[in-house]
């Protein structure tokens, strides 16, 4: 073998492969820089509006309603934080939630809910947010925090309480459960007592955290405190004696109205049956009802100082006149009109002491009915009182109607018309005001608003001079009597109409202004169907209403007056006369 083929041969590189590596190389190279300069400088808007879409959120700020509070400053509503439990059911799945069921069984017992129910729930969604239980107390919250379980979450949100439960119910109302007011002052100033939560955008990570917050969408707006005119130590005194009252004589329902004379102001408005409004899965409607303005009826002998006042007015009566009654009942146009008892010759003010139907039938008579009607109405009959709750009524009495004479003289004495609790209660304090008729406010004001003269004042002491004699001894109201407070008031005991006349069930009521001398408050109080034999407004709501008033007096620091100092007022008040 030759040397020459031994000698080991150098591999020498191919020229043509080494300049497609390095082309290609350079190539991709070039491309890349080139992508990325395309997507960052020529055209970024794609890429940050892909960014934008996974980490931008707008977030909104809980904003809690605001309080409700009775004129003293007592809370009668404040919102208190709670937590709502819902479930990300993507997440669940992707993480293998149901892997230890015992955490969901204890989940589904703290929540009160049935475990299959719960769990199918969450598992046949395929949805990113359903709710498991809304309001849940912030200890369920930790409880259901330290379960751990992926995808339960809790989100805050805030639950209206009322620290006075059944005794104000009806008039504060209740919110739903996205804390919405629907019934009560909580609906009707529901804008008021609401804020707007502020929008701020942030960047989230990819768990959910907040990492850089970046502009104020929209700025939010704070919630409203309410400060009622209601005196809560009023409210709770008139709610415990009406509930005692309605309760003893097995009654279907009853209203008490407190108004303050001088301003229109509601101090008291109470129903029964109420409701716990703390326990919203426990509602019944018609407990919910504020029967005190919604409920209209036949008032009875408590309209009788009405048409005395519109008599005077009218000077077709005088204040000195006597009125033949004897022998206790008269025909009008083939009917009947009675007295319990032949009263003989009555004064003005006896024909009130003693509610003489016939006696205000004539004086009713002696007026053409639209003097009549048009005191009712300027007394606020058939108008809203200002007063600006869901569901008032105004009452009604007949219009473009011909009047027999027995309509009259019915209409006198309380029946062919029909009136709500508190517009008793504003007729009433406009005859304690001097005859100003106010605007009825729930809301407690600055100032006391400007009123109508819609009795002279003459004419309004007058009938306050003759209503005092009611609560004494020989009249019909002896249990409304008030030692050191004289108390100008009248009953009323009225039968209940059914189809084609009336039934033998009755609303008992009272109503009077005290004191006399220096109205300060008008209190009604009305039952509605008492049982057994006591069912006459002197027996039933007379006791009611001289609880009530007393209590209220002494609570707003009216000083009572002696009984020598009483005797000579009612001599001055007989002078007046």
């Amino acid at each position: 073998m030759s040397r020459q083929a031994k000698r080991k041969q150098k591999p020498e590189p191919i020229q043509w492969r080494l300049v497609v590596v390095v082309t290609f190389v350079c190539l991709l190279f070039t491309s890349l820089v080139g992508r990325a300069a395309y997507i960052q400088i020529i055209e970024p808007e794609k890429l940050r509006h892909e960014s934008d879409m996974r980490t931008l959120r707008t977030t909104s700020r809980a904003v809690q309603r605001g309080l409700i509070t009775d004129r003293n400053g007592e809370m009668l509503a404040v919102s208190v934080p709670v937590r709502a439990v819902y479930a990300d059911p993507k997440t669940v799945h992707d993480r293998q939630g149901f892997e230890d069921m015992r955490r969901w069984r204890a989940l589904a017992d703290v929540l009160h809910l049935p475990m299959e129910d719960l769990v199918t729930r969450v598992k046949s969604s395929n949805k990113r947010f359903i709710y498991l239980k809304r309001q849940v107390t912030p200890a369920v919250a930790e409880y259901i925090k330290q379960l751990k379980l992926p995808g339960i979450r809790l989100k805050p949100e805030s639950r209206r309480y009322y620290p006075s439960g059944e005794i104000a119910s009806q008039l504060i109302g209740i919110t739903n459960i996205d804390d919405k007011g629907i019934e009560g002052i909580e609906h009707t100033y529901n804008g008021w007592l609401t804020g707007k939560a502020s929008k701020q955008k942030v960047r989230k990570s990819r768990d959910g955290k907040v990492v850089e917050r970046l502009d104020v969408v929209e700025e939010g707006e704070s919630p409203n405190d309410l400060v009622l005119s209601i005196d809560h130590r009023i409210q709770q005194l008139a709610y415990r004696e009406l509930k005692k009252a309605t309760e003893i004589h097995q009654a279907t329902s009853g209203s008490v109205v407190v108004l303050d004379v001088n301003t229109g102001e509601v101090l008291a408005m109470v129903n029964t049956p109420s409701y716990n409004p703390n326990s919203p899965d426990k509602l019944q409607a018609y407990k919910m009802r504020n029967r005190a303005l919604t409920d209209a009826f036949e008032p009875g002998s408590v309209m009788k100082p009405f048409v005395m006042a519109a008599a005077l007015e009218a000077k077709t009566i005088k204040p000195d006149q006597l009125i033949k009654t004897s022998p206790g009942w008269m025909r009008i146009g083939g009917r009947q009109v009675r007295d319990s008892s032949n009263y003989g010759d009555l004064s003005l003010e006896r024909i009130l002491v003693k509610s003489s139907n016939i006696g205000i039938s004539k004086i009713a008579l002696s007026m053409p009915v639209e003097q009549l009607l048009g005191t009712y109405a300027s007394l606020g009959l058939g108008s809203f009182s200002g007063i600006d709750l869901v569901g008032e009524s105004t009452g009604k009495v007949r219009d473009g109607h011909r009047w027999s004479d027995f309509e009259r003289a019915t209409l006198s004495f309380g029946y062919g018309l029909t009136v709500s609790t508190l517009q008793i209660a504003r007729m009433y304090a406009t005859l304690g005001s001097e005859g100003v008729l106010y605007p009825t406010s729930v809301v407690k004001l600055k100032q006391a608003p400007e009123g109508v003269q819609v009795i002279s004042p003459e004419v309004a002491r007058q009938v306050m001079n003759m209503l005092e004699g009611v609560t004494q001894k020989q009249g019909t109201a002896a249990k409304a009597y008030i030692a050191g407070y004289p108390v100008a008031g009248k009953t009323g005991t009225s039968r209940k109409a059914v189809a084609g006349g009336y039934g033998e069930d009755y609303i008992a009521s009272f109503a009077g202004v005290a004191p006399t001398h220096n109205p300060r408050l008008a209190i009604v109080v009305t039952v509605n169907e008492p049982k057994g034999d006591h069912y006459y407004g002197g027996d039933v709501a007379a006791p009611v209403f001289a609880k009530v008033m007393s209590g209220a007096l002494q609570m707003l620091n009216v000083e009572p007056i002696s009984q020598r100092e009483q005797v000579r007022l009612a001599g001055v008040a007989r002078r007046s006369k």
